[in-house]
């Protein structure tokens, strides 16, 4: 991680590229890991509280609340949340949030989807409880690498006992290319996971897409694991 060390985005940057419409990270369709491998979250389990970390508009929380879970998202920019509801056609309310000064939340008309507009490391399970499932397809690999043991410990924080966390990674050569997304390998997600959690590659898989050659490189692979808590 040398190379991607000392790279810092502000969240500034991140609501300026919503704002400029530079957010070649979307996705338009549902992520096939994600959709090859939801039984590994769902376990049999109905009615599962989802979490999103840094959720954008991902069509994923859709998908998930029409089989019946419920979405809980954060992300900083309130264009990329509106842009998510007004695209899914779904009714929505705002509200302030009195445990984060400065907050928004907004809130599907069903009460299904709840985003909140905010920085990720203000949020806490004291403001929306604790999740049973945790899809993380674009928020480890945008965290500034210096702050991932604090993402983390977050993370492990918003958990359940029997929370299944899926996260997807990126690996490339990190000499070429200096993020986001950033590079994630094994031993990093084990660095800053190892601890709380038991850590199993599910799936691995070559993400390499034309756009990638623009940021210099010729080869990307993407990588799914399957985190869940060690037993206390």
């Amino acid at each position: 991680m040398s190379a991607q060390a000392n790279r810092v985005m502000a969240l500034s940057e991140w609501e300026d590229r919503w704002k400029e419409g530079k957010i070649g990270f979307h996705r338009a369709q549902v992520h096939k890991l994600l959709e090859n491998n939801l039984d590994k979250v769902e376990c049999g389990r109905k009615e599962i509280r989802f979490f999103f970390p840094l959720c954008g508009k991902a069509v994923d929380m859709k998908w998930l609340a029409d089989m019946g879970h419920s979405i809980v998202g954060v992300e900083i920019s309130e264009k990329g949340i509106k842009q998510f509801f007004e695209e899914q056609d779904l009714a929505y309310n705002e509200e302030a949030v009195p445990a984060i000064p400065g907050a928004k939340l907004f809130k599907s008309a069903d009460g299904k989807i709840s985003i909140y507009q905010c920085d990720l490391f203000k949020f806490s399970s004291a403001v929306a409880g604790k999740f049973g499932g945790i899809w993380d397809r674009g928020a480890l690999v945008a965290i500034n690498p210096r702050d991932r043991e604090k993402y983390a410990s977050l993370l492990v924080s918003l958990m359940n006992d029997d929370c299944r966390y899926l996260v997807n990674t990126v690996e490339y050569d990190p000499e070429l290319y200096k993020g986001p997304p950033f590079f994630v390998s094994e031993e990093d997600l084990k660095n800053i996971f190892g601890g709380g959690c038991v850590i199993e590659l599910v799936q691995a898989m070559d993400g390499f897409e034309e756009k990638h050659r623009s940021w210099g490189l010729d080869s990307l692979t993407e990588k799914l694991y399957l985190l869940s808590p060690k037993a206390q």
